[in-house]
């Protein structure tokens, strides 16, 4: 049996590493398989009482934001592109804000849309990221909303936002290998629904 990064091989499932957290020591050879190719993220639980998500999440500083798949009268998907990158509208909630509220408003703020509307739940995804010397753990939860394509797209540039644009299915299928492996399963979620 191969040992990746101190986990047995068989614990690797579809690209996913899944560990039995008994303390600290796990985690860490857990999270430094993160960086392999063949590793696409890492399933945390323990049977040993250990609260693996609090183990985890401990040293994060929390971000909660909210975010729109949004479709227009053809089916066709809102994406951006920010620093190069294809993405979805999203952002950060503002003090006591309403998760649905802040969704709305970061789509109309980075797209430029007046009239947008929830009509659903996707799932919600985190991630983590560093940013000014402090690591971060990102909740994101995602909405599917509608709009009308007849409106003046305008790409937010403050927020390093270059494009936006009306995609079609295939268009999407085509960018999921190039956009940020935390944004693959709401996407893959709303092409599941098409």
């Amino acid at each position: 049996m191969e040992i990746i990064d101190g986990v047995p091989e068989r614990a690797v499932q579809e690209h996913w590493l899944t560990v039995n957290v008994r303390g600290p020591a796990d985690l860490e050879r857990a999270l430094k398989a993160l960086p392999r190719a063949e590793v696409l993220g890492v399933r945390l639980f323990s049977a040993h009482g250990v609260d693996a998500w609090h183990l985890f999440s401990a040293p994060y500083h929390f971000v909660h934001a909210a975010g729109g798949l949004v479709q227009d009268e053809a089916g066709r998907l809102l994406v951006i592109k920010r620093l190069g990158v294809w993405d979805l509208p999203k952002g950060k909630l503002d003090r006591d804000e309403e998760v649905e509220h802040a969704a709305v408003r970061e789509v109309q703020e980075e797209c430029g849309l007046k009239h947008v509307r929830i009509v659903g739940e996707m799932p919600s995804t985190w991630h983590t990221y560093m940013r000014k010397g402090a690591d971060h753990l990102k909740r994101t939860d995602w909405f599917l909303m509608a709009s009308s394509a007849a409106e003046t797209l305008t790409p937010q540039s403050e927020e390093d936002i270059e494009e936006v644009r009306w995609m079609t299915r295939s268009e999407v299928e085509l960018i999921l290998a190039e956009t940020y492996p935390s944004l693959r399963p709401v996407l893959e979620a709303w092409l599941e629904q098409r």
